[in-house]
Formats: structure tokens, C-alpha cells, sequence
């Protein structure tokens, strides 16, 4: 029987309605794609391998346009680590963005672009999370346990990321900010969405999903 893991968390503060970013199922119950180049599936996580004194950049390329990332490599280096190693195996290559809700995030990540892949293994929670959860901060995906992080992540687009901030909510490990280029992200967010059957018929699957090119780090 295939195990399901929890999609959303539905909480009503202020007058908004806020879902939690997690993963649909567990990403062994479904096969992974074989890609030309791209290495889709790994052993374990990636050793620590960035210097946390320096800056690292994620240049996205997508097909709604560019937008860059400052990780935040010194506050939260596994999280950092584990994109970096990621991006640089091309992983991301040609993920769509396949959860949109315009006024809370956009989530991507994940090479079956269904919500329920990962990379093949799983790394633990650096919490309490850097900075308030706000537009453009970008945070990763994870399932009922916060340690249960792997390839998924969000971009916080609007003011109901805020209900993040509040417990028992806040426990999305952050990977850093959008700091060229949200009005990209916006555009993504923007995006007619229309229900998904796979996350209990949440209106947040793209109609005409965006998609990931590449990525590239630069490292200053």
C-alpha cells in the first residue's frame, strides 16, 4: 500500500487562509525519469563542502524569465550545501514550478514535477528558521517531519507567508532570498491555476506551468 505523506496545513489567521508546503507521497513510491545528463537519484546527502564565509548566488534561467538567489550559506549551510550540490548536478533542469497559490508561494523542485519526488535521500531541519518567512524568502518542502527535507522547495510570494512565522508552522527550513528578479517570480505566481486532485483538490495546479532551465552558482 502506498504510504501518503501530508500535502497541506489548513490554518485561518487574519483573514487568510494558509497551507502548509509539503510533499504529496513518499518519493520511493513512484519511479524517477531517466534524463540524458542530469543525475536524478542519489545514495545520500551531499557532504558540506561550500564555505560558509563566502557568497553564493543561484542564477535561475526559467521560461517566465530570470531571477537570482543569495543562499544563505553562513545561517543555514546544509541547506545551502545540499542546492548548491544539486544545482550543480543539473537536477533542477526542467522542473516546473507545479504548486502555485498567487498571494502565499510557488514550489518547485521536484523531478516528477507532480510534488511527491526527491532526490533520493533526506536531510535534517536547520530551524528556528534565519528570518521571518516574508516575499521572496525561499524555504524548502517537507513532509509531516521537518527533517524530512530533500529536493522540493518554496518562494514565499505574498503577505500569506506571514502565518509561517506563527508555531506550530514554523518549521520550513530557509535556503535564502530572491534578490534580482521577483517580479519574475510574481509573474510565476500569477499564473491561472485550477484544482489538483493531488493535494485533496487545492486550486494551485498550473494550467501553464512555468519551468526551471538552469541553474547556476556563482560564488563571490
Amino acid at each position: 500500500m502506498r504510504s501518503r505523506w501530508t500535502m497541506s496545513i489548513g490554518i485561518l489567521l487574519g483573514g487568510f487562509v494558509f497551507s502548509g508546503c509539503g510533499l504529496s507521497a513518499s518519493p520511493s513510491a513512484h519511479k524517477h525519469p531517466i534524463v540524458s545528463g542530469r543525475n536524478l537519484r542519489f545514495k545520500k546527502a551531499p557532504p558540506l563542502s561550500i564555505h560558509v564565509n563566502k557568497t553564493y548566488l543561484a542564477h535561475f534561467v526559467t521560461t517566465a524569465g530570470n531571477f537570482t538567489m543569495t543562499l544563505f550559506a553562513k545561517k543555514d549551510p546544509v541547506a545551502a550545501n545540499n542546492f548548491v550540490f544539486l544545482a550543480r548536478h543539473h537536477f533542477f533542469n526542467g522542473d516546473t514550478f507545479f504548486r502555485v497559490i498567487k498571494h502565499f508561494m510557488v514550489q518547485t523542485g521536484d523531478p516528477l514535477n507532480r510534488g511527491t519526488g526527491g532526490p533520493g535521500y533526506s536531510w535534517n531541519a536547520e530551524l528556528p528558521p534565519t528570518y521571518p518567512y516574508a516575499p521572496g524568502i525561499v524555504a524548502m518542502a517537507h513532509a509531516q517531519s521537518p527533517n524530512s527535507n530533500g529536493s522540493q522547495f518554496f518562494i514565499c510570494t505574498g503577505q500569506e507567508c506571514a502565518g509561517l512565522n506563527q508555531r506550530p508552522y514554523n518549521t520550513y527550513t530557509e535556503v535564502g532570498r530572491i534578490t534580482h528578479g521577483l517580479s519574475v517570480v510574481d509573474k510565476i505566481a500569477s499564473g491561472k491555476v485550477t484544482a489538483n486532485p493531488l493535494m485533496n483538490g487545492e486550486v494551485s495546479k498550473p494550467l501553464h506551468p512555468y519551468t526551471i532551465k538552469n541553474i547556476t552558482i556563482q560564488v563571490k
